[in-house]
């Protein structure tokens, strides 16, 4: 089936109206787009025209979807709660809105037998312009000589608060010309900006992750909080 831009906006519009309540974000997104950039042994085997559809997950998904999940599931441990939780709002929104369609749905955990990721999450987000993927090649006049250096993608209002989750391929949408590849917002323009961006995610990363699990549990006790309080009013 051949599709319009107002054919991807009803697509995309049916995700975000199951989705968006729960914290995530769908960003639309052609699949030659995705393989233009890779070699053929990272490409997906799908038609470069079909469309894909990128799920991200927001600071919001914590209070909106994680902590329904696991209490709809009386707080019994679970192996990969967060995973599970994402699977489980996924899968329900393309039962419920695409029953009839040939959608492939892979996650950021999967890997092939190969044990190659099934998509390479920080470029998918690039190239459907929902973050800027920063790597090493986008630094002029590099400081670390043959060091290799991790990339890192920083969406335009979370930073590095987000989770890139599921990448949904249409099999029978084939979009036309009328879609076109937007740009992903430059948050970090500066050569020093990106120096220290990737300096930081990659030499100083327990310091960040620290910084992180402390925000995080924060949020954590003030959500606990606020359902204590309600439970006694």
């Amino acid at each position: 089936m051949a599709a319009s831009a107002s054919n991807v906006g009803d697509i995309t519009r049916l995700l975000e109206e199951h989705l968006s309540k729960l914290g995530f974000e769908i960003y639309p997104l052609k699949v030659g787009w995705y393989n233009s950039v890779l070699p053929p042994s990272l490409c997906l085997g799908h038609h470069n025209d079909c469309l894909a559809v990128l799920v991200l997950s927001t600071p919001a998904m914590f209070e909106e979807a994680f902590l329904p999940f696991v209490k709809q599931r009386s707080f019994q441990a679970l192996s990969d709660p967060v995973d599970q939780c994402v699977r489980h709002c996924v899968s329900s929104a393309v039962a419920q809105c695409f029953s009839g369609n040939d959608v492939d749905v892979s996650y950021d955990y999967e890997l092939l037998p190969s044990r190659k990721p099934r998509f390479l999450a920080q470029t998918a987000a690039h190239v459907c312009g929902a973050a800027f993927y920063y790597q090493q090649a986008d630094v002029r006049e590099q400081p670390w000589a043959h060091k290799k250096m991790f990339g890192v993608c920083v969406h335009p209002r979370f930073g590095g608060w987000f989770a890139i989750r599921a990448l949904l391929v249409f099999k029978g949408v084939m979009v036309d010309s009328e879609m076109l590849q937007p740009d992903p917002p430059d948050c970090v323009p500066s050569r020093e900006g990106r120096i220290q961006l990737l300096e930081a995610f990659n030499l100083h990363w327990q310091v960040h992750m620290l910084d992180r699990q402390v925000h995080t549990l924060h949020r954590q006790v003030h959500t606990l909080h606020r359902q204590v309080h309600t439970l006694h009013r």
